[in-house]
C-alpha cells in the first residue's frame, strides 16, 4: 500500500505494534525444554490482547499463529506440542497479523542460549545485512539494487541468499505489489522503491543451499542442499531520506 493519509500511518503504527511487540517477547519468553506450541499459544495471546489476528491463518489456513522454524528448518515452520526447544537451538520467529484492516509482518532468527552450536556467526550477518539493506532504501531506489547489495554482503560473511524467498509489499493485505523483493539482482527487474510505498524487507541468508524446498507437510521449508538459514524483517515506510521502521521496537537490531 501507499501512505496517502494520517489515518493509514497510524493504522500502520498500530498493527506494526502488535507484531513487533509480540515477536520481542516470544523471543524473550522462548527458553530450552518449552515445545514450539507453546511459544506459538503465548504469542497467540499477546496478538489476541492487541486485538490482531494470526496474517498466515488468516490469508492462507497456516495452522498456527506464528511460524516457528527450527534449525535445518528454513521458514513456515508449524507450532507443534511434538517439538522441544534445546539449547543452542537456531530458532526463527515469523509475526504476522491484521489488525483492524491494516497488515504488518515482521521476523528475526536467534541462538536459544549458548551458541554450542555455532550458529550466531550466520545470525549476526542476516541482521547486518537488514540493517545495510534498509538504510540504502529510499524513493528512487532501484529494487534490483538492494538485491544485489544483499547478495553481496551475504558472499563477504562467507554465506548465500535464497533465490526463491523474497520480501514484498504489504498494507491492506499480506502479500501486496511491490512482490518478489529478491535477495538478489533480478536483472530484468526495473522497479523502484517509491516514496510513501510500504514493504516488509527480509534477509534469507543460507549456509549451503541457494533455494527452499517445501516438505510433504505442505508449509515447513528446508534447504535444497541442507544447512541452515537466518532471517530478519522489518515493515518499513519508504520516504524519500531513511525509511521509517514500523516494526522497530521489535528490537531484532539490538
Amino acid at each position: 500500500m501507499s501512505i496517502t493519509k494520517e489515518s493509514d500511518l497510524a493504522g500502520m503504527q498500530k498493527a506494526s505494534e502488535a507484531v513487533a511487540y509480540t515477536l520481542k517477547k516470544m523471543t524473550d519468553y522462548a527458553q530450552p525444554g518449552m515445545t514450539t506450541k507453546e511459544l506459538d499459544e503465548y504469542g497467540a495471546k499477546l496478538l489476541t490482547e492487541f486485538g490482531a489476528k494470526s496474517a498466515p491463518f488468516t490469508t492462507y489456513g497456516f495452522p498456527g499463529w506464528t511460524c516457528i522454524s527450527v534449525n535445518n528448518e528454513f521458514c513456515h515452520g508449524i507450532p507443534s506440542d511434538k517439538r522441544k526447544l534445546m539449547e543452542g537451538d537456531l530458532v526463527n520467529i515469523d509475526v504476522s497479523a491484521e489488525l483492524n484492516g491494516f497488515w504488518a509482518d515482521n521476523g528475526g532468527s536467534f541462538v536459544l542460549g549458548q551458541d554450542i552450536n555455532h550458529h550466531q556467526k550466520l545470525v549476526n550477518a542476516s541482521r547486518e545485512i537488514l540493517i545495510k539493506a534498509i538504510n540504502h532504501i529510499k524513493g528512487g531506489v532501484k529494487i534490483a539494487d538492494i538485491g544485489y547489495l544483499m547478495e553481496s554482503e551475504a558472499k563477504k560473511h562467507g554465506f548465500k541468499v535464497i533465490r526463491n524467498l523474497a520480501g514484498h509489499g504489504i498494507g491492506r493485505g499480506l502479500h501486496e505489489q511491490p512482490d518478489e523483493l529478491m535477495n538478489f539482482r533480478n536483472k530484468s527487474d526495473h522497479r523502484r522503491f517509491k516514496k510513501n510505498a510500504v514493504v516488509a524487507i527480509e534477509t534469507f541468508i543460507s549456509t549451503t543451499s541457494s533455494f527452499a524446498a517445501q516438505l510433504s507437510d505442505g508449509w515447513t521449508m528446508v534447504g535444497n542442499k541442507g544447512g541452515f538459514m537466518a532471517q530478519h524483517e522489518h515493515t518499513i515506510v519508504v520516504t524519500d531520506k531513511a525509511p521509517l521502521i514500523l516494526t522497530e521496537m521489535n528490537g531484532i537490531f539490538n
